[in-house]
């Protein structure tokens, strides 16, 4: 237990680090890209997966 808090601890600092060095922006917006990729990819497998294999 004390070491998720260390962990979130650390993930806070660097957070708090990136907002105020004004890189947070960039982030955010590369994070919404990354995550946007990622949903479309996964509806694509999704779709490729339904179809029934070759013979």
């Amino acid at each position: 237990m004390f070491n998720m808090a260390l962990v979130f601890f650390l993930i806070a600092v660097l957070a708090g680090i990136l907002g105020f060095a004004g890189i947070a922006g960039t982030l955010a917006w590369a994070a919404k890209v990354l995550f946007f990729a990622g949903l479309i990819l996964t509806v694509v497998f999704y779709l490729l997966g339904k179809r029934t294999p070759p013979v």
